[in-house]
């Protein structure tokens, strides 16, 4: 069993204060402005078969912990991109997590499981090696139920906004049929260019090729290479997006000239570039990006720190998002420069940006969000989306940028089933910082009940710019 008091400051005053502000906000409609959801599971609507297959086998923070302790990814369901050899049996996968879930205590893992198997799906049993096949059981016949359908459960979990993120060649057609069925829940995409972009992507000639063809573009040259992104944006845009993506290694961004760009751009093209030369182009693209942002209003995300698919080997034989991304450390004052020199000062332009760098919250982040009107921060992300991660978020970079210049949460999720388990995290870690300022008098009562509001909901409606809710939640 849970305690309704988890997460909540020990001081038991403080805490008294924690369960106010928590159960004023608890049942505030969930905005969920970046994840990974598959729309094709709100399109079709068909239900949830294999609990396994959803919740462990798609779960890098479950996959990264269980590989670190020899458990092989195949045993979890994970194919190797030569196909073959995974296992496809969930109760064996389901029991696996069982006979290790010792292995996730104290993790904000565990917690996000745990509260899905009995508030989600209303079971009061710990999973372990004993009750493995009783809570498998039961998740399978409630997610028979027409009540665990994708579209039910969207509304029974209090879903008012959900973003997916998508490559800038997908061709949308799942949100397209979500939009055409006349169901009233809100699932938009997020044009992330990465593909077409970096040059450093296995993908990223035929990429070109590609989003020529679907634009009618001439990619083969500078300009009709900017003509089809803004192309693939207004697309996005038609589709109901409201921001873009962008993964890069570093936060680096650059303002070249129109004419060493195209340069540049054909350099890249041919595979006639050194790997600075690769670097210099992605930062290109980003400066490239938030000029497009200005002109058609989309919110820019950049999610950088993460040197990703650390392990060559686990993702040459795996593919990517195997939970073998790794904190790296950023110079966001050097290499945000070029941008916010260009476009820092636009209120107009929005540039949330992320960080796996807790280093640089208090140094640097906050410090730049707190003074350019175009920059805000994004909350926690990857090892950081955890009680400790928002607690350290907080408290570094408050004094300096407001709550105002951050924009609420993030899930970041993969399965609409855990969505409700991450924002009720950080609604308690939230209410519990709350209380611990106004225990000290830094807040009065009336100012922590509205921030709190903020932080769970109206921040993140205001930054990515969330149409008013057509489902009632």
């Amino acid at each position: 069993m849970l305690s309704d008091d988890r997460l909540f400051p020990a001081d038991p005053g403080v805490r008294r204060l924690a369960r106010r502000l928590y159960q004023h906000v608890r049942e505030m409609p969930i905005v969920s402005p970046h994840g990974h959801c598959d729309p094709e599971l709100l399109a079709a609507d068909r239900p949830i078969v294999d609990p396994a297959g959803e919740l462990v086998t798609r779960d890098h923070y479950l996959l990264r912990m269980l590989y670190s302790q020899g458990v092989p990814l195949e045993a979890l369901g994970v194919s190797p991109t030569g196909g073959g050899g995974a296992e496809t049996d969930g109760r064996r996968i389901w029991r696996l997590l069982a006979d290790h879930y010792h292995l996730f205590r104290a993790t904000p893992s565990k917690l996000w499981l745990d509260f899905t198997i009995q508030h989600v799906f209303g079971l009061d049993c710990a999973l372990g090696p004993q009750t493995a096949d009783r809570i498998y059981d039961h998740l399978v016949e409630r997610l028979a139920d027409a009540d665990f359908r994708p579209r039910r459960l969207f509304e029974r979990c209090h879903i008012e906004f959900l973003a997916t993120t998508d490559p800038a060649v997908d061709p949308l057609e799942h949100h397209d049929v979500i939009r055409r069925s006349g169901w009233r829940g809100t699932v938009v995409p997020t044009f992330r260019p990465d593909g077409v972009v970096d040059p450093d992507r296995p993908d990223f000639a035929t990429g070109l090729v590609t989003l020529g063809a679907m634009t009618g573009e001439d990619t083969g040259t500078w300009d009709g290479y900017l003509r089809a992104l803004r192309a693939r944006r207004a697309a996005f845009a038609a589709a109901g997006a409201t921001a873009t993506d962008h993964g890069h290694q570093s936060a680096s961004t650059a303002d070249l000239p129109s004419s060493e760009a195209a340069q540049l751009f054909q350099r890249i093209r041919k595979g006639d570039h050194q790997p600075a030369e690769a670097e210099l182009f992605r930062a290109q693209m980003l400066v490239e990006m938030a000029a497009m942002s200005m002109d058609d209003g989309l919110v820019m995300q950049l999610h950088a720190g993460s040197w990703r698919g650390h392990n060559a080997r686990l993702t040459t034989r795996y593919g990517p998002d195997m939970g073998a991304d790794i904190p790296r450390s950023m110079d966001y004052v050097a290499s945000l420069e070029p941008l916010l020199d260009r476009f820092g000062n636009e209120p107009a332009l929005t540039l949330i940006v992320y960080t796996l760098d807790e280093s640089s919250y208090s140094r640097e982040l906050a410090p730049l969000a707190g003074h350019y009107p175009a920059l805000k921060l994004g909350p926690p992300w990857w090892f950081h989306d955890s009680p400790e991660g928002i607690r350290r978020f907080r408290r570094l970079v408050t004094e300096t940028a407001g709550f105002a210049n951050t924009v609420g949460f993030s899930d970041d999720a993969r399965s609409l089933l855990t969505i409700p388990a991450r924002h009720d995290m950080a609604r308690r870690i939230d209410a519990g910082f709350l209380a611990g300022l106004l225990a000290e008098h830094r807040l009065e009562e009336e100012e922590a009940f509205e921030v709190a509001e903020d932080l769970a909901h109206r921040l993140a409606r205001a930054a990515f710019g969330v149409p008013a809710p057509t489902l009632t939640v």
